[in-house]
C-alpha cells in the first residue's frame, strides 16, 4: 500500500516559527516577518488558511487586525489577510501552525532565499536539529559556471562605458 501522508499526517506535526522584524501602518496593519513563501509557499499560492498564535500571548485577546507578510518582492508573500491577533510587537514569535506537510518540500530559493533549519520537538521537551539552515556554500554548490566565458564581453562592455 502507498500513500500520501500530508496534510492529513505530517501537516499538524508541524509549525513555523518567525520573528517580527516590522510594523507598518498605513490604510492597513502590516507585520513584517523574517520567513516568507520561500518557507511556507501554500498561503502564496492558494491563500491557505494558518493558524497562527503570538508565543507568550496565547491567552490574550485577539483585539487587532494584521496582514502577516514576508520580506520577498512579491505581493503574494502574505501568510495572512486581515488576521485578529493579540497586539504585537517587534520581536514577537509567531507560530504558524499545521505546516509539516509541505514546508520545506514545497520551499524554494527565490530572492536568494535559504531555506531553514528543521527541528524536531521530544517528548521530554527537548528539541533536536534534524535539517540545518542551508548555506550560501549550499546555495551556489551545483553552479557549473565561473563567469570566464563573459571575460571578452566585461571586456567590451568596460571599453564601451569609458569612452
Amino acid at each position: 500500500i502507498y500513500t500520501e501522508l500530508g496534510r492529513w499526517l505530517l501537516g499538524p506535526a508541524g509549525a513555523l516559527v518567525t520573528r517580527v522584524l516590522h510594523q507598518k501602518e498605513t490604510y492597513r496593519h502590516y507585520l513584517g516577518v523574517d520567513a516568507c513563501a520561500a518557507n511556507l509557499m501554500r498561503p502564496a499560492i492558494y491563500d491557505a488558511y494558518h493558524h497562527i498564535t503570538v508565543m507568550g500571548k496565547e491567552d490574550a485577546l485577539a483585539t487587532h487586525t494584521y496582514n502577516v507578510v514576508g520580506g520577498l518582492c512579491e505581493n503574494n508573500d502574505q501568510f495572512a489577510k486581515n488576521r485578529q491577533l493579540p497586539e504585537v510587537a517587534v520581536g514577537d514569535l509567531l507560530f504558524i501552525h499545521d505546516t509539516g506537510a509541505h514546508g520545506f518540500s514545497m520551499g524554494y530559493n527565490y530572492n536568494g532565499r535559504l531555506r531553514s533549519a528543521e527541528l524536531l520537538l521530544l517528548e521530554d521537551g527537548s528539541v533536536q536539529l534534524i535539517r540545518r539552515a542551508e548555506t550560501e556554500a549550499d546555495y551556489f554548490a551545483t553552479l557549473a559556471f565561473d563567469g570566464s566565458d563573459f571575460s571578452d564581453l566585461a571586456q567590451q562592455t568596460t571599453t564601451n562605458t569609458t569612452r
